[in-house]
């Protein structure tokens, strides 16, 4: 008889010809011993294989804790524009693995995915990769072969140890700082801070969105003499009042001239840094231009309409940093009378806590749900550490769909219901309710 373990030892075999997304995905899942393993080294051996010299293209990197999926959105828009062929590269997706790499603001197919995973295969050799570091090597592949102009590149985490840091950008965008990922950041600011500022280069401009850097991004912005854009200092953002109004738009001040962008749905703080950064790379696109490109800028899961009466979104924030800007979007929403109805699921390792203080004024009525994904948290569990935070629940549910189906139950047809906590809520999410009806 066989030894019980013996499939356990058996050479990992890679996908042959014709293997399809799916069957390279789970490889990818399981030839390398830990899903994160931080560090360039073995990410660097197998570039230099696939790429002797830096790609022709430019590189356009985004790092920082929230925002920058919106970002790369508004960039990659905004070069579409100028007339600029793109890939663009985001992490984590929400339905398939192919919305994380955009050639021509097009999710890529799966034979040319596919192709890219054979090369970064034959050129890692013996190399370990992690899940991401092999996709994003895929994602280089890919942009090369579609001969793109422009890279736009989302930092997974972090940023000095990120894999995409193993090309130097010539144009960087650090939408936010905040607390995320302790266990592997830090858990305070100034390291985070640190580990974004990782992405920056000698010389080479810089954009921050936020008017109050922490002070180890500005100390590598001045020891490695980086041409710095700052929010509130460089350039100015104003927001309107009451910016969940239909229309409403944001100012963006810079250099002479002004700029009205919408005032939502995307964090407008992370559009502003776009605008600057292609104001800095494509300086003679017009002002007309840019505002008709970011008119209709849209980034799946990301305060995305998902039904009417009741109104229905979906959004990605799963920290305290992003509640608080998803709070004030739903407070500019909510109308007199009008009760806002929270479906909420998160992963274990999140501060969960953080997230019910930031929601905590602007939502009536709470649905809490369980994830069955690894990490995830169980509804029991959530709850717990709701009747903690002092948080009154009306239910809770094994599951996002189930939660879902209890919110639209109870709610009226005037009142609003967002679901949100990780990318996980918002997939599971977006399968119950259908596309963007926005």
């Amino acid at each position: 008889m066989s030894p019980p373990n013996k499939q356990s030892v058996q050479p990992l075999l890679q996908p042959g010809a014709g293997a399809t997304v799916d069957q390279w995905l789970a490889y990818l899942e399981a030839i390398h011993p830990t899903e994160i393993d931080l560090g360039l080294d073995r990410v660097l051996v197998v570039l230099r294989r696939l790429f002797p010299r830096k790609p022709d293209a430019r590189i356009i990197t985004v790092a920082g804790t929230n925002g920058k999926g919106s970002a790369v959105a508004a960039v990659e828009a905004m070069l579409h524009s100028a007339g600029r062929r793109t890939g663009a590269y985001t992490s984590p997706h929400i339905q398939k693995y192919n919305e994380r790499v955009r050639v021509n603001g097009v999710d890529i197919d799966d034979a040319a995915l596919v192709s890219a995973f054979e090369r970064v295969q034959a050129a890692r050799q013996n190399v370990s990769l992690s899940y991401f570091e092999f996709g994003t090597l895929a994602a280089f592949v890919a942009f090369d072969e579609a001969g793109v102009d422009d890279w736009v590149l989302e930092v997974g985490l972090g940023g000095r140890l990120d894999a995409v840091n193993v090309l130097d950008a010539d144009l960087v965008i650090i939408t936010s700082v905040d607390i995320d990922h302790v266990a592997f950041l830090g858990d305070n600011r100034e390291v985070i801070g640190f580990e974004k500022a990782g992405v920056l280069r000698p010389g080479i401009p810089a954009v921050y969105a936020d008017v109050d850097p922490p002070r180890s991004v500005l100390q590598q912005v001045a020891a490695q003499k980086v041409p710095l854009s700052l929010a509130g200092r460089e350039y100015q953002l104003r927001e309107p009042e009451a910016s969940g109004e239909a229309g409403a738009t944001a100012l963006i001040s810079y250099q002479g001239s002004e700029i009205r962008v919408p005032a939502g749905p995307l964090p407008v703080q992370s559009v502003a840094a776009a605008v600057v950064a292609i104001r800095l790379l494509q300086p003679d696109l017009g002002i007309e231009v840019i505002e008709e490109a970011l008119a209709d800028v849209r980034v799946p899961g990301r305060f995305e309409k998902m039904g009417r009466n009741p109104d229905i979104f979906v959004d990605v924030g799963h920290n305290p940093h992003a509640a608080r800007w998803l709070s004030s979007r739903l407070a500019s929403l909510k109308r007199a009378g009008q009760r806002v109805h929270a479906v909420y699921a998160a992963l274990a390792d999140k501060d969960v806590e953080g997230v019910f203080e930031a929601m905590r004024s602007v939502v009536d009525v709470w649905w809490l749900a369980g994830l069955t994904v690894n990490r995830g948290l169980s509804s029991e569990s959530l709850r717990a550490r709701a009747d903690e935070s002092g948080i009154h629940v009306s239910e809770h549910r094994q599951t996002v769909t189930e939660a879902i189906n209890s919110a639209l139950s109870e709610a009226e047809e005037t009142d609003l219901i967002i679901v949100f906590g990780s990318f996980y809520t918002v997939a599971e999410a977006r399968a119950r309710l259908g596309g963007d009806v926005s």
